[in-house]
């Protein structure tokens, strides 16, 4: 058997030995008699009669003194401070003494007014109230249907200029782009922005022979009014 053993069997002997002592002591073993079921101790040896309200130790909650013995309740204590950095106990409750003089956040440690970057978008400081406040940057309305998010950047910019889809296919703004011989589509602007919408307007127009069919008409209508020229 190690040594190790030995002496845990030696400490495990020796207080069996101490409690069994202990519930078969008689009256006159104890220094003050035996207080079971008279009164009661705190941690420092002081009296206390059946009935009567004490604190067994510095940080203890009030007991009750009882024939069967202290029977202790811990009070609603109010909440301390997320930033105490230094905690007493009064009445079984803790108490906050000092407060952190910087702000904590995710890990790292700022002074008190200073500003930093969580990331690109989103910029925090450390109030006076030691927390942390942080505002999401707003980006304004896009031009194009294919941004880009450069590095470092928080809001996606449209590298090839405003555009549009038709369908699948994406078409700059500003010009008319026809998709075959009988559509024509054009990016629009939402009303009252520069903002355009996603999906291209197109139109239908006429095919070449459509065309001279019209231009056709026209000449026949314009002859019989020639010819009643006096």
């Amino acid at each position: 058997m190690s040594s190790y053993a030995l002496r845990s069997l030696f400490v495990f002997a020796s207080l069996t030995l101490s409690l069994a002592a202990e519930y078969s002591k008689s009256e006159i073993d104890y220094d003050f008699g035996d207080y079971r079921g008279k009164w009661c101790l705190d941690d420092h040896g002081f009296v206390y009669s059946i009935g009567e309200v004490y604190f067994p130790g510095h940080t203890a909650c009030p007991c009750t003194c009882t024939e069967d013995g202290p029977i202790c309740v811990k009070p609603s204590c109010p909440r301390i401070h997320p930033k105490c950095t230094r905690i007493t106990y009064k009445s079984c409750c803790p108490v906050c003494e000092a407060i952190s003089r910087v702000c904590i956040h995710k890990g790292k440690t700022y002074r008190v007014l200073e500003e930093f970057m969580l990331s690109p978008c989103e910029r925090c400081r450390c109030g006076a109230n030691r927390e942390v406040y942080c505002t999401v940057a707003e980006c304004p309305g896009l031009h194009c249907v294919n941004p880009i998010y450069e590095p470092h950047q928080c809001c996606p910019v449209c590298k090839n200029g405003p555009n549009c889809f038709v369908g699948n296919i994406v078409i700059p703004a500003g010009v008319r782009v026809e998709i075959d011989e009988r559509n024509v589509c054009f990016c629009s602007y939402k009303e009252g922005t520069w903002e355009t919408h996603h999906q291209a307007t197109c139109e239908v127009q006429e095919t070449k022979n459509e065309r001279d069919e019209t231009f056709e008409q026209m000449d026949r209508q314009l002859i019989p009014k020639l010819e009643t020229i006096p």
